[in-house]
């Protein structure tokens, strides 16, 4: 689609005409692009969260699962449960979650982490 001032004209290719080269070319161009748009739709999701902030994910066929985010990587962020395991999880399929710190007794969630 071309755009020309505020109207937009579809360009319309005829790829019988195109050689293999170009077929190639205007394969690798269009793969190129739905790359670039799935990790703007993944940033856009990663941009919903926050790091620290608590959330929760279903892996397939797994009780729900829920950490603190600490990393936003380049399709996916990094989520650490309460008992130390990473994960790497799509943006899209993370929740908020409850808050889990009891206001009442004052204690902070702190995570272990592991010295590498």
């Amino acid at each position: 689609m071309i755009r020309i001032g505020e109207a937009e004209t579809m360009m319309k290719i005829n790829i019988d005409e195109l050689t293999e080269a170009e077929l190639i070319d205007l394969n690798h161009r269009i793969v190129e692009r739905l790359r670039f748009l799935t990790q703007m739709r993944a940033h856009g999701q990663m941009l919903e969260f926050k790091i620290g902030d608590r959330v929760t994910f279903q892996a397939e066929g797994r009780p729900p699962v829920v950490g603190m985010l600490t990393r936003y990587n380049r399709k996916t962020v990094t989520v650490i449960t309460d008992d130390g395991l990473h994960w790497n999880v799509s943006p899209s399929l993370l929740r908020k979650a409850a808050s889990s710190r009891n206001t009442n007794s004052g204690k902070i969630n702190v995570i272990p982490l592991k010295q590498k």
